[in-house]
Order: structure tokens, then sequence, then C-alpha cells
């Protein structure tokens, strides 16, 4: 049961929660907050959008998306969303960046424990005892291995416009010329602005895709061509040297959580 709580206990509150359920398709709109956010699918699949990444987060992982940066969040299918917001300034050493964080068997039942409390004061010794371990665990969690970081000038965003638009896969060389540079320029701003190359990015925003397709019901066969592979082989190969697991088992996670 969770306690009561007053408005004298504001100053106090260092980590609060809030739970719900998310039907497939559903979208929390572009939004920011004051306070720090871990955003975790304790069940299903969610696709995380903010203004530095993009990430797909199954129930093994969280995003962490710091004060004011905006964002938006929808479920690639049935999802049970947990999220806990952290006061700024009362922790040091927090992630300054957004970023996916592996969700381990500990921090996943400490998120649950708060969402049961509701907030976390720190003048309560028990309550302040887990904040303490919470963000602890948080700043000790490994980066899974894929993220799709966001351009920041008008013209790289221009390009990742055009990456996807029309049918059939698109030169690098037409890309360049719609969005008014010329290759080698926004291959280097790419880089640049993401540290990543443009087909990097490209081959990462079709895994991206494929996994909502997936979550959606698509058969691997369908997200394969989707994602523009040859064959379901290749794709689940791709699939493997990103997440570490066939897509099989990667929604596999999703369901067991």
């Amino acid at each position: 049961m969770q306690k009561p709580r007053t408005a004298a206990d504001e100053p106090y509150l260092v980590v609060r929660s809030s739970a719900s359920d998310l039907a497939p398709g559903q979208v929390i709109g572009e939004h920011a907050h004051r306070w720090h956010q871990l955003v975790h699918a304790a069940r299903g699949v969610l696709m995380v959008w903010t203004e530095r990444g993009s990430w797909v987060v199954p129930s093994s992982w969280a995003v962490w998306v710091p004060a004011g940066v905006r964002h938006r969040i929808r479920a690639a299918q049935a999802s049970a969303i947990r999220t806990l917001y952290v006061a700024p300034n009362c922790f040091p050493d927090l992630p300054e960046a957004c970023s996916a964080i592996t969700v381990s068997p500990l921090l996943r039942e400490l998120v649950l424990r708060v969402v049961a409390d509701g907030m976390l004061d720190r003048r309560d010794n028990v309550e302040s005892a887990t904040a303490i371990l919470l963000l602890d665990e948080i700043k000790r969690s490994p980066v899974p291995p894929f993220g799709l970081p966001e351009p920041d000038s008008a013209a790289t965003h221009r390009a990742v416009e055009r990456l996807f638009a029309g049918e059939g896969e698109r030169t690098i060389a037409t890309i360049a010329r719609e969005a008014g540079l010329s290759p080698r320029t926004l291959e280097r701003r790419f880089r640049a602005e993401t540290g990543m190359s443009l087909g990097r990015w490209r081959r990462q925003g079709a895994l991206l895709a494929a996994i909502e397709r997936l979550a959606a019901g698509a058969s691997v066969k369908q997200a394969a061509a989707a994602a523009g592979y040859a064959t379901p082989s290749a794709f689940v190969a791709a699939f493997r040297a990103t997440f570490g697991e066939t897509p099989g088992r990667y929604f596999d996670s999703a369901r067991d959580g």
C-alpha cells in the first residue's frame, strides 16, 4: 500500500513513479519533463524517440531520458510501461545523455518496488537507501549495442527524410543531391553529427523498423523483405550480430517480462 503524501512532502521526494498499460500502436505524444526519466517496458516492446536518438525497447532494456529532453513513446505491441522520475540535482553523476540501458534482475525489481511504493522520500531511511541503490544500478548498467542517434543539422535531417522515401533503395548520391549536398559533404556531416556513416545509420534504421513490424505480427520473411534483405537468414544473421540474439529470442524476452 502506498503511503499518503501531502504538499508538505514535496521538497523531500527524490523519485516518483507511474504505471500504465498501452494498446498496440498507442502513442504517448511528444513532451518533456522537469525531472529525469527512466522508461521501462515491464511487458511488451516500446518504441522510444527522443531529440537525441531512437530505441526499440523490450523488457530487458530501459531508456534514460534526462530532464528537459523532448520524447515520445509508441507501443509496438500490447505493453506495460513502468516509468520512474528522478529529481534533478539530488544525486551526483547521473547520465547526462539519452541512452538505453540493460535492465538487470535487481534493477527490474527495484523499478517494480518503487512503482508499488509510488514515491521515495529522502527523510525515510529505507526509501533513501532504495533510491541510492536504484540510481547506482542505473549508472552501472551496461548500454545495449543498438541505438539510432539523431543528426543535428537541417541538411542531414532532409537526408534522413529521404532515406526510405519512394520504392527501392536510394543511393547515397541521390539522397545527397536531394538534401542539397555533395555525397562527400553529406557523409562527413553525418558521421560528425551521429558518429556513424549514413549507410550504417540506414541499416540500423531498417532493423529498428523491422522490429516494430515483428512486434506487430509480421513474419521474419516479411520483416526481412521490408528491411531490404535478400533472404530471411541474412536478416536473422544481421539481427543477431546487432542484438546478440535471434528475433525469436528477442521477443521471448519481451513476452517473459
